[in-house]
């Protein structure tokens, strides 16, 4: 018997996390300065009372477009009202699991997945760190093994993983090519990882990418995943957050899942949501679909840590029930408008750029850099910001190798799309003065 004076472990000695001294050697996770970049207009509005500013900034449809519209949100209040706020599980609750599934992707049996494979999330940061969780476990079980990501990242791709043990690997990527993925850049980042000692745990792949709005053929995405896991990745995460923001067709998961065999289909997890394409930054609705046993994994943690609200759910189950296409439309319908816009004027102004789908243009700005005498992008920011009413966010946030460009979003109004891009030249062509 032991004393209730004594001290007890709750767990068993053999199951304890071994001491490491590594969190005092571990670099400073920065704030996001994403969040930020658009606060520099402040002082434009000072020197110009009254005048107009553009903010190209942020992809938030929640901000610059209508948003979700007011019929889903009163139907998702009706939802909440006859549910009720007890408590839910910490996938969400199955009614929702079967909205994502038969009203939203439409899953077909044969596939194999079905509710079980569905993991609502709050929002699209809690679904990677709790798949990247899931990913060092399950993969190799070890801490301190990579993700790969692209060259130039969304931010919080660089310090997400970092933040829950793991690595970040950028892979091989020529900027003529929007720093897209190659089955030869992925092979290369595997060997590479071997000859530091470690693997990787898993591959992000972002179809529309953010942050340059590179899009990649279903083909190409299959081909990628393949590569991966052939080479020993252990798991294969698919961002498709912006994949509703086209004027083509969105991912087809049904479809998509027929390139893999079941075996393969255990290591694939998929991240979706109502951010973007609805217009629900706020909201905070995303769900992850993986294999059960992913999916178990990360319900029986997020049990002790964050569950989703069900208002969140009932938005996305009031616009899948009324038919997400019809439900998007208020962002879906101006965004392609201002994509095609800006892409017509990036060709009459002979920019380089990367201009796919979803809500971002990166546009190559190295020679105004260098005519101004910076090393990179980031005073640019505030100069345009400060200076001509603009707000775009510097590449140089995402990694060194953005440095001679900058994120431009077109999730606005046309009007206001070239209204920004009119003060982004004007501001440009100002550093060559």
């Amino acid at each position: 018997m032991i004393s209730n004076a004594t001290p007890v472990l709750a767990l068993d000695e053999k199951y304890l996390i071994p001491v490491s001294d590594h969190l005092k050697h571990m670099a400073d996770i920065p704030p996001s300065r994403m969040f930020l970049i658009n606060k520099s207009l402040k002082t434009y509005i000072e020197k110009n009372p009254g005048a107009k500013t553009f903010d190209a900034s942020q992809g938030d449809g929640g901000a610059s477009l209508p948003g979700t519209p007011k019929l889903i949100l009163e139907r998702a209040l009706q939802l909440q009202l006859e549910h009720g706020t007890a408590y839910d599980m910490p996938f969400g609750t199955e009614i929702y699991r079967k909205a994502v599934v038969e009203q939203y992707w439409k899953l077909d049996s044969s596939s194999g997945w079905g509710t079980a494979n569905v993991m609502g999330t709050a929002g699209g940061r809690d679904a990677l760190v709790k798949a990247y969780q899931a990913m060092l476990a399950l993969g190799h079980g070890r801490q301190g093994d990579l993700i790969m990501v692209s060259r130039v990242p969304w931010i919080t791709y660089n310090w997400g993983p970092y933040g829950v043990g793991a690595n970040v690997l950028w892979a091989p990527g020529d900027p003529a090519q929007g720093w897209a993925y190659s089955e030869d850049a992925i092979r290369e980042s595997v060997k590479f990882a071997e000859s530091k000692g470690r693997k990787i745990a898993g591959i992000v792949i972002t179809n529309p990418d953010n942050p340059t709005g590179l899009t990649i053929s279903v083909e190409k995405q299959v081909s990628l995943a393949k590569t991966a896991l052939e080479a020993g990745v252990a798991f294969v995460f698919f961002d498709w957050m912006y994949h509703y923001v086209t004027d083509e067709s969105p991912m087809d998961l049904n479809s998509f899942l027929k390139f893999f065999t079941p075996e393969e289909r255990k290591r694939l997890m998929f991240l979706d949501g109502i951010t973007k394409s609805l217009g629900g930054s706020n909201i905070r609705n995303c769900h992850l679909i993986a294999d059960e046993n992913a999916i178990k994994f990360i319900m029986a943690r997020a049990s002790h840590g964050v569950i989703p609200p069900f208002f969140s759910l009932a938005v996305a189950m009031a616009a899948y029930e009324m038919g997400f296409a019809e439900a998007a439309k208020t962002i879906i319908e101006p965004t392609n408008i201002s994509r095609a816009a800006l892409k017509n004027l990036l060709m009459k102004n002979e920019m380089e750029h990367i201009i796919g789908k979803g809500y971002y243009a990166f546009i190559n700005v190295g020679e105004y850099l260098q005519a101004k005498g910076w090393d990179n992008s980031e005073p640019l920011g505030a100069y345009l910001a400060e200076n001509y009413g603009v707000a775009v966010v510097p590449g140089a946030f995402f990694s060194p190798f953005g440095n001679d460009w900058i994120r431009f979003s077109y999730a606005t109004p046309v009007e206001r799309v070239e209204g920004a891009f009119g003060r982004l030249l004007d501001g440009l062509n100002s550093l060559k003065a």
